[in-house]
């Protein structure tokens, strides 16, 4: 074949240092531009683990991260197990104000208040009857610590526990957790492991509920059919994204469900480097840890 019969190639031009510098910040110019074309992303980011170390230190680069995906045009938001106490100052830390927050694993999505970007109102909320799931958890596991949140925010706990935020909860028995509908339960039980606490769900079953295994012994139960990823449906269609162009990062069990619906949609799915085996397999993607800035170093590509 001869030269003349080879389609047309283009060229190489090497440029000296400065240029090429300044063609790689035109670059990033044009992916924060708002009038170049590009897929907007709904950015859903867990907070635990992914975002925060487990000493309530932000993952390092996050911020800035975060801010480069804003000015990109992409939708930031969280979606997490904590409370919407316990998220709120996550918001604040992040520099970011996204029109809806998921908590409680799924069973409450916060929206922003038109026109004040700090308030946020109880804008879908899911509630069920637990009295029967604590009822065979306490025959259990009787010197565990519970809590629930009710369908208006507060919460009810039997026990002090240092990992709880307790603004706006009261102590109570064990009995009064059950005398209305709640839309998520903790329990929490410091003389077990994890792994004990995984065993112990698959031997009692919890098939009346949605539950995930976390940390340190820590069982969130929510409603049956209710997590993060059933939230996240309702907020994708609230904001008008394609199902494709979703982006999901997280690191434990209860972020399992909004990974395979990501991934089920043609979205991405990323685990944190430090997450159980499980939780890294139901991703298409795995970043760095969370003390090792993973998820910077995903958003940074957007």
């Amino acid at each position: 074949m001869t030269e003349a019969h080879l389609p047309p190639t283009g060229s190489v031009k090497i440029v000296g240092r400065r240029k090429a510098a300044k063609i790689v910040e035109e670059i990033a110019r044009d992916t924060e531009n708002p009038d170049v074309a590009t897929d907007l992303l709904l950015v859903v980011l867990d907070i635990d683990g992914t975002i925060l170390l487990a000493d309530e230190t932000l993952s390092p680069g996050v911020v800035d991260a975060v801010e480069h995906a804003h000015r990109a045009g992409h939708e930031v938001m969280l979606a997490t197990g904590r409370s919407w106490e316990g998220t709120r100052g996550i918001l604040i830390a992040l520099g970011i104000a996204p029109e809806f927050v998921v908590c409680s694993n799924g069973a409450v999505i916060m929206r922003r208040v038109e026109g004040d970007e700090a308030d946020y109102e109880r804008f879908h909320v899911e509630k069920f009857d637990a009295t029967e799931v604590l009822t065979l958890l306490r025959q259990h596991l009787p010197d565990a610590r519970y809590m629930v949140e009710l369908p208006d925010g507060r919460r009810l706990y039997t026990e002090y526990l240092e990992d709880w935020n307790l603004v706006d909860a009261r102590r109570v028995s064990f009995e009064e957790l059950t005398a209305q509908p709640v839309c998520r339960v903790v329990v929490v039980s410091p003389g077990q492991s994890e792994q004990d606490f995984v065993d112990l769900v698959e031997r009692i079953g919890l098939n009346q509920v949605s539950y995930a295994v976390g940390w340190t012994a820590w069982l969130d139960i929510a409603p049956k059919g209710v997590d993060k990823s059933t939230a996240l449906e309702r907020v994708r269609e609230w904001l008008g994204f394609d199902p494709a162009h979703v982006l999901v990062i997280g690191d434990g069990r209860n972020d399992v469900g909004m990974f395979e619906w990501a991934r089920e949609n043609g979205g991405r799915a990323v685990a944190m480097a430090q997450g159980p085996q499980e939780v890294r397999d139901a991703a298409n993607e795995v970043t760095r840890s969370v003390e090792a800035g993973g998820v910077a170093a995903v958003l940074r590509k957007l």
